[in-house]
């Protein structure tokens, strides 16, 4: 068996192992171990952080690095809140995803850097105009409470 289908069978077994019995539904030991208060999400991340340390070794883009880093960032982040989080995890499969990134980056390295650096530039993109909107939003608050 290669690194490449050890890591799927990993991410598989994180993100979908279990199946939901009646349904097409699936869930992995991921929002499992997350139900853990305080520290279930952050050994998500560790664990999750394998697949990203096996794409740096093998050499994949910094765009690529950068977008695999982010899906575990969102798993984490949003994985924390009580009950939305768990939610969230059993829908997200960020491991899933990044190894998708990679087996895509090994494939065609141009063509997957490229991809990520567009999804990377269209998600600042994003955020700063969420930022602007939370800016001007707060400056006409702030002058309609004080007229």
């Amino acid at each position: 068996m290669t690194q490449i289908e050890r890591l799927r069978r990993f991410a598989y077994w994180l993100d979908a192992g279990i199946p939901i019995p009646g349904t097409g539904l699936r869930f992995g030991l991921d929002p499992i171990i997350g139900l853990i208060p305080g520290l279930g999400d952050g050994v998500g991340a560790v664990l999750s952080g394998g697949i990203l340390i096996e794409a740096a070794s093998r050499g994949v883009s910094c765009a690529t690095l950068l977008r695999m880093g982010l899906n575990i960032a969102i798993d984490s982040l949003v994985g924390a809140i009580p009950i939305l989080g768990d939610l969230f995890d059993f829908a997200w499969k960020s491991n899933l995803k990044n190894v998708a990134l990679l087996e895509r980056a090994l494939g065609d390295p141009q063509a997957g850097a490229k991809a990520d650096w567009m999804f990377l530039v269209l998600l600042l993109a994003v955020l700063l105009a969420f930022s602007l909107g939370l800016a001007v939003g707060s400056v006409l608050l702030v002058s309609s409470l004080l007229r």
